[in-house]
């Protein structure tokens, strides 16, 4: 099977703000995002040949991009829950890669604090219940709760004390808050300590306030061509080497044996890309990695399932500053869904922005050294029914 490995490659990109942006409306987000995708290309919208919007909740059609002017080309909107930005991003691509068109936009948007949406409270016919389409019937189950029992049971099988236990989740928000503090860009940029996180409200029990991400409102987009053509948009171009999605069919929600420790289209998902991009040890091949961190904990187990650390052992990678700006394997360098925030359709191409920035040496004070190979992880769904998406770019043609 032929890959995309060094068939594409990302020459413009932009993102607003994340945030509570009352005064902004889906409209505004698009064209802020879209308009420093275009300048960053050095092309208009008149350029475009075809585009794909992500959004989960804030638009229902592609006429949702009117306001960027592109006009009567081919436009698809598409949605994929946590994955929506990502599978914008994976559509444009592979249309390029197919020859279709030379010079595409992949953009995703979500506005989701003037919905009072807050990722809490489960909803009959969320995805995971088997009474999808039978409002007021099936029992709710929140993303919190979803998640807690995966701390618990991680907790249990790796025999960490719960309090041990929620120091190591801790950690994981404080290096996020940390680098959110140093990003201009992100919905939080407070630095915080262990003591606040272990100490804070609980939302589901382990997890706390700063163990979960916040509801955001934002937009992000990219300009995507061919390889070939690249460098005739600028000299450092982001080229894509791996773009893979895993969808389950439910089996942690129906099989008795799910261990609840692990995420299985996280493993499968990454095990796509780093087979795609001839990744055969993506601890120390991948430089830096932007992952699903909707909670800490989901963080840390995403360390085992993409292999950055041993099953079982990634707590002493935490302990031991890892993942850190300063570590061997930085992850979430913006502070990543925990404090960048999480507008759904768009945290897909932001984590790209920000590989896209590091990569140019343009990141400020989160800048990392030499960075060659990145990775962009997204998690839909939940545990035992989750879609993830998997995608490795680099600096260099191979």
């Amino acid at each position: 099977m032929e890959g995309i490995k060094d068939k594409v490659a990302i020459v413009g990109m932009g993102c607003t703000k994340f945030g509570e942006l009352w005064d902004k409306s889906v409209e505004d987000l698009l064209v802020e995002a879209a308009y420093e995708a275009f300048e960053d290309a050095g092309i208009g919208p008149k350029d475009i040949q075809a585009a794909w919007l992500g959004t989960v909740f804030s638009g229902l059609t592609a006429i949702s991009l009117a306001p960027l002017r592109l006009q009567y080309i081919p436009i698809t909107r598409v949605e994929n829950m946590c994955a929506t930005g990502s599978e914008a991003l994976r559509a444009a691509s592979y249309a390029v890669a197919a020859g279709v068109f030379d010079l595409v936009l992949a953009i995703g948007v979500e506005k989701l604090k003037d919905q009072g949406i807050t990722g809490v409270a489960g909803r009959p016919g969320d995805v995971g219940n088997s009474t999808i389409g039978t409002p007021g019937i099936a029992p709710g189950y929140s993303a919190p709760a979803s998640f807690a029992h995966l701390a618990t049971r991680y907790f249990h099988d790796n025999k960490l004390d719960p309090d041990e236990g929620k120091r190591v989740l801790a950690q994981i928000a404080v290096k996020n808050h940390h680098n959110g503090s140093l990003n201009p860009k992100a919905h939080f940029q407070n630095e915080i300590t262990v003591e606040q996180a272990v100490n804070a409200p609980i939302v589901a029990w382990p997890l706390g306030l700063f163990d979960s991400c916040g509801v955001s409102d934002g937009a992000a987009a990219a300009i995507v061509t061919r390889a070939d053509m690249a460098k005739n948009f600028r000299s450092d171009p982001l080229y894509i080497k791996a773009l893979a999605i895993s969808v389950g069919a439910r089996q942690g929600t129906m099989r008795q044996d799910y261990d609840f420790a692990h995420i299985e289209e996280n493993r499968r998902g990454s095990a796509m890309a780093y087979r795609e991009a001839g990744i055969t040890e993506p601890r120390k091949e991948i430089s830096m990695a932007e992952v699903h961190d909707c909670f800490t904990i989901h963080e840390l187990l995403v360390y085992e399932d993409l292999g950055f650390s041993p099953i079982g052992r990634a707590p002493e990678d935490v302990k031991a500053g890892t993942f850190t700006l300063e570590g061997d394997l930085p992850v979430n360098t913006d502070g990543g869904l925990k404090c960048f925030g999480h507008p759904l359709g768009a945290s897909g191409l932001r984590m790209m922005y920000e590989i896209y920035k590091q990569f140019q040496g343009k990141a400020g004070p989160r800048q990392i050294k030499n960075p060659r190979l990145g990775l962009t992880h997204n998690l839909g769904g939940q545990s035992g029914s989750a879609i993830c998406s998997c995608f490795i770019v680099g600096n260099e043609k191979g």
